[in-house]
């Protein structure tokens, strides 16, 4: 006997029911399965990770997704062991939410401050970077999977600052979102390029827009950025996405700095400066989506 039939006795499931879609509510309360999903940009690859065990690698240089939702803060975080080659990710010693104060989950505080932190310290880490890393921690779905699982995509810090090219293409994530709003345009209404920068030794994504999202789509994205798994993916660090339990600690010195997905960190960016408040964005209907688009292509 189907679902249909036991549900309903029999009575059939009207037409314009046949078919539809899961709507994020549903998902929510069922429990939709899509959590301990992230992409892992390790070693320069697009890395399917479930639960921590990697299912699936995408070696092109692009992937286009959709984001859904972002941490509402930059993180930080400071691992105390030097990285070990093909280690698995690890929870960080010390880590910070609101990139302000530590954490209440942080095994090892380093200081009360973030700002006055010794780890936030040109020379703590490797050469003359900061053992203390930036972290933004983003949901996104992919282009053709727009009502499909809900991915964390953990970016570091040389894929969030920065200028990037004068055409404004392959921009860090931050000047892109601004270029975004500059125009009007929610970065949740737009299909989103992530691209290698080949130029770099590390792992580093720069950002450019594709199209518009069509009405349709639009709807379906509101409510992916709604869901559980959306929210589970830009609150929760690596190590918990994995669903990793903090092992005993080992006190070392650490040689390199670390990121949460098991990788040497890159050398980081030059301390972002506190902008003034920028001028309201203009109202989305100023431009349509595939004007600002067709613009930036030329």
């Amino acid at each position: 006997m189907s679902n249909e039939m036991t549900l309903f006795g029999g009575a059939a499931l009207p037409s314009y029911l046949q078919g539809a879609e899961l709507d994020a509510t549903t998902k929510a309360l069922a429990g939709s399965g899509g959590g301990g999903r992230r992409i892992s940009i390790k070693g320069g690859i697009f890395r399917m990770v479930v639960d921590g065990k990697q299912v699936a690698e995408n070696e092109d240089r692009a992937m286009n997704v959709v984001v859904v939702a972002a941490a509402p803060h930059i993180n930080r975080q400071w691992h105390e062991k030097a990285y070990v080659e093909g280690g698995e990710a690890t929870a960080a010693d010390c880590m910070s939410e609101d990139g302000k104060t530590p954490s209440k989950d942080s095994a090892k505080p380093q200081s009360t401050s973030c700002d006055t932190c010794p780890q936030n310290i040109a020379g703590s880490g490797q050469g003359d970077s900061r053992a203390c890393r930036y972290q933004q921690r983003l949901a996104v779905v992919l282009e053709g999977e727009m009502d499909g699982p809900v991915y964390q995509l953990p970016l570091p810090a040389a894929s969030l600052f920065g200028k990037g090219e004068a055409n404004g293409k392959k921009l860090p994530l931050q000047a892109y979102a601004r270029l975004l709003a500059q125009n009007g345009v929610p970065i949740t209404a737009v299909v989103t390029e992530m691209r290698f920068d080949t130029a770099v030794s590390t792992p580093k994504l720069t950002f450019s827009p594709v199209r518009p999202l069509t009405q349709a789509e639009f709807e379906t994205i509101k409510e992916q950025g709604a869901s559980s798994d959306a929210q589970q993916a830009i609150k929760l660090t690596v190590f918990k996405q994995d669903g990793g339990k903090p092992a005993a600690k080992v006190e070392t010195k650490p040689a390199a700095p670390v990121t949460e997905d098991g990788s040497p960190a890159e050398a980081e960016p030059a301390e972002p400066k506190v902008a003034s408040k920028a001028k309201p964005a203009a109202p989305a209907g100023k431009r349509p989506v595939s004007e600002v688009i067709a613009a930036w292509d030329e």
